[in-house]
């Protein structure tokens, strides 16, 4: 019995790692490429290790492109971003989960079925309601619907979370006199980190990698993100394939470096706000 355990165990590290390679090799491709000569990335049998590392190409393709202007307006909309959907999502997550009002449940399955309506289908009429305010070529579009409920499934993954929170606490609090708003700030927030971090990720994955949105509402390249700063590179540098893969990880790192960062409350967030299998 040992030995079958131990080669199942050994069959599903085996499946788990050829799988792990699959994912990653994209990526080390990507970062192969970048330290390397254009002639280079094209040679057969490919060339595993660059000889000789070319870092000058990250110092040429920072300059090829304004890129910093590019990380400042990316950071802009990432942060407001973060705390409108941060704000909002769990305020509205606190109501439909620890408040009772009149025809809560039946518009809380209203919001659910907004997570089944194609993103396509609101594309035209979403741009020409931003067009006539005024907003069309601002960041408005873009940050605004952060602060007004944060995205359905953001409500749902925190009061997911905020209905395993006991009720018992609410009510002491109740009676020592706090109200509402002192129980979501002082109880329901504090106990509630690991969920919100998820939130927070989820939402700083959206905004540092969003395209369509910028391609939609942003015409001056001066207000250009990194995402759609990086289409531009590749259709004006189409060809210097080495300096288009040292921007696309510079592009990347921070990704990188926030999930790694947070990859704890990720992983303890998604699993007690209900969603684990």
């Amino acid at each position: 019995m040992k030995t079958k355990r131990r080669i199942k165990l050994a069959i599903v590290y085996v499946i788990v790692i050829l799988l792990s390679a699959s994912f990653l090799l994209p990526l080390l491709w990507m970062v192969r490429s970048s330290f390397m000569e254009l002639t280079q990335i094209f040679e057969l049998p490919p060339r595993i290790i660059p000889e000789p590392f070319q870092f000058q190409n990250y110092a040429d393709a920072m300059s090829f492109a304004p890129f910093d202007r590019y990380f400042i307006n990316t950071f802009t909309i990432v942060i407001l971003n973060i705390i409108g959907v941060l704000l909002t999502s769990s305020l509205a997550a606190f109501s439909f989960s620890r408040i009772k009002w009149k025809g809560r449940d039946i518009i809380f399955g209203i919001l659910l079925t907004a997570m089944m309506l194609p993103g396509a289908v609101m594309i035209i009429p979403t741009f020409l309601g931003w067009q006539a305010l005024g907003f069309y070529n601002t960041y408005a579009p873009l940050i605004v619907p952060a602060f007004f409920g944060g995205g359905a499934f953001n409500i749902f993954l925190l009061r997911q979370f905020f209905m395993t929170i006991p009720q018992e606490l609410d009510e002491a609090a109740r009676v020592d006199g706090a109200s509402y708003l002192k129980i979501y700030l002082h109880i329901i927030l504090p106990l509630s980190r690991s969920a919100l971090i998820v939130v927070g990720l989820f939402s700083f994955l959206a905004s540092w990698n969003d395209f369509f949105g910028p391609l939609i509402y942003l015409n001056d390249e001066n207000l250009y993100t990194l995402a759609l700063g990086l289409q531009h590179f590749q259709g004006s540098y189409n060809a210097e394939w080495s300096l288009l893969m040292a921007a696309s990880a510079v592009v990347i790192l921070p990704c990188i470096i926030v999930f790694m960062v947070c990859q704890k409350y990720f992983i303890k967030g998604i699993t007690l706000t209900g969603l684990k299998g």
